[in-house]
């Protein structure tokens, strides 16, 4: 009797995975294209792997300029000289070397191409008391008071050494100028001091209309804000419906400053003016900041977005308003954090959907925007462990193997400046993504790589980036710390 033999029992269908939308498909496809004609080239020239990387070794040092040479920053400034707006940036939030080269452009920008004055990431109530001291008040002492409203965490990004000293310049260099309005300025362009806003717009509103100032402050006082917790427990409190959102009331108080400068304008004057665009300045960032702290519970809405979109606006007023005090079209310089000064659409942010300071300047600018970032191998630097801890000076590791900063800590031989503008050598070696390392105002032991790294294109990133090879920690006005035995100031110094 044959038996018949059983057929196996038929596999399980693997489930199929769900096919990704056409906007995840279309990032998808984007990414894999960045790049695509540097690498058709390669191929069509018949360059192997092995050759390309010494092709981009033997391109990046011809390329490089010495930052010890003076014609590194002459070229930087002279491609700087004719923009509207030049940013130039911070590869972490205390680094003295950073801040001492972009101290020294800056300079160079205000003295001897008539810029108008520097912006920075910082509120524009906690800046606006450098601003007046630099313009001759009197009642401020010197640069170190000029800096006392700056008690934000981290205090010690504009409560430092570098940035007093530049105050004291500026201050110096404004002495020559008799009309205001020829001054050079320090201003804010952030919106994270609220208290700050609130202060400042109800105080000018109480010399302005007495009666829209008393409504300001029933207002204001809803906020309560005594503690940065309690700036995000508004936004928390306001999604669920517990406290009242209070943007058309902040936008009433604008209309009631709008108003009431007709009137106190009729009495002209720099001063009138400029009293009157600092309070809508601060009313707006009042404002700006509230919608910041809801949007951090609301998912459809991008805080960062709305942060930089902030900024940019601001420095937009502060133009026109610098344009109708001279009469002229001003040029300003910007300092930020990479993050912001860098187009956001060359790294992962943008693929995120996140757009930054750069990004929104660039679009509106095009080439009147230059955009100059910074990195470093190694080092230290000043960072806290913790939110609102001290800060403590850090080590910076070395940079990983597949980084920026090891590529140039590598190839070229100490610190240098990087032209990417208008470089097509360079910019087919960097149209491609590579790591890049951003430190913020904190400093963890712990996953470096997932926290500090992001993929970046830095041809489309930035015009220029400046790399100091081995780095140092800022030091605060705070507790100043003894320098570093091996801290040698950059070379331009002694010739400036």
């Amino acid at each position: 009797m044959r038996h018949r033999q059983r057929s196996a029992p038929p596999r399980p269908r693997r489930p199929e995975r769900p096919r990704p939308g056409p906007r995840r498909e279309a990032r998808s496809a984007d990414r894999k294209n960045r790049g695509l004609p540097c690498a058709i080239a390669l191929m069509w020239t018949g360059t192997t792997p092995m050759h390309a990387h010494d092709r981009l070794i033997d391109d990046l040092r011809s390329q490089a300029i010495p930052l010890a040479d003076e014609a590194a920053l002459a070229r930087l400034v002279a491609m700087a000289a004719d923009a509207r707006f030049v940013l130039i940036g911070e590869a972490t939030r205390g680094t003295r070397e950073f801040f001492d080269i972009r101290a020294e452009v800056t300079r160079r920008l205000i003295r001897d191409h008539g810029f108008a004055g520097v912006a920075v990431e910082a509120s524009w109530p906690d800046a606006y008391r450098v601003n007046r001291y630099v313009r001759g008040d009197m009642v401020i002492h010197d640069a170190d008071d000029a800096l006392a409203d700056f008690e934000r965490f981290p205090t010690w990004t504009w409560r430092n050494t570098v940035v007093r000293d530049f105050v004291e310049w500026l201050r110096d260099h404004n002495v020559a100028f008799t009309e205001p309005e020829w001054k050079a300025g320090f201003y804010g362009l952030d919106l994270f001091s609220l208290e700050a806003s609130i202060e400042a717009a109800a105080a000018y509103l109480d010399g302005v209309d007495p009666a829209a100032a008393l409504r300001a402050q029933a207002y204001y006082g809803n906020f309560e804000f005594h503690h940065a917790r309690h700036r995000r427990q508004c936004g928390f409190e306001t999604m669920l419906g517990v406290s009242p959102w209070h943007d058309q009331e902040l936008m009433s108080q604008l209309l009631a400053l709008r108003s009431g400068h007709f009137r106190y304008l009729a009495r002209s004057g720099f001063a009138v003016r400029e009293a009157c665009y600092c309070a809508e300045q601060t009313a707006t960032a009042t404002r700006a900041a509230e919608r910041y702290y809801r949007a951090m519970f609301e998912e459809r809405v991008s805080p960062w977005n709305l942060r930089s979109q902030h900024m940019a606006n601001s420095l937009e007023r502060l133009a026109d308003h610098i344009h109708v005090q001279r009469g002229e079209q001003p040029k300003l310089v910007v300092w930020a954090h990479n993050c912001l000064v860098g187009d956001a659409r060359a790294t992962e942010m943008g693929e995120r959907g996140e757009r930054s300071l750069g990004t929104l300047l660039r679009e509106a600018h095009g080439r009147d925007a230059v955009l100059i970032g910074f990195s470093t191998h190694d080092g230290t630097v000043r960072a806290a462990s913790a939110w609102d801890e001290p800060g403590e000076v850090k080590p910076v590791r070395a940079a990983v193997a597949e980084s920026y900063e090891r590529l140039f800590h590598v190839v070229l031989e100490g610190d240098a400046l990087i032209p990417l503008r208008d470089n097509e050598i360079l910019h087919c070696h960097f149209s491609l993504p590579r790591l890049q390392r951003a430190i913020g105002a904190l400093e963890t032991p712990q996953g470096e790589r997932k926290s500090e790294y992001f993929h970046a294109r830095l041809a489309d990133q930035f015009d220029a980036v400046i790399h100091v090879d081995h780095t140092h920690a800022l030091e605060p006005l705070d507790h100043i710390c003894p320098r570093h035995p091996d801290y040698v100031a950059p070379a331009f110094r002694a010739r400036a």
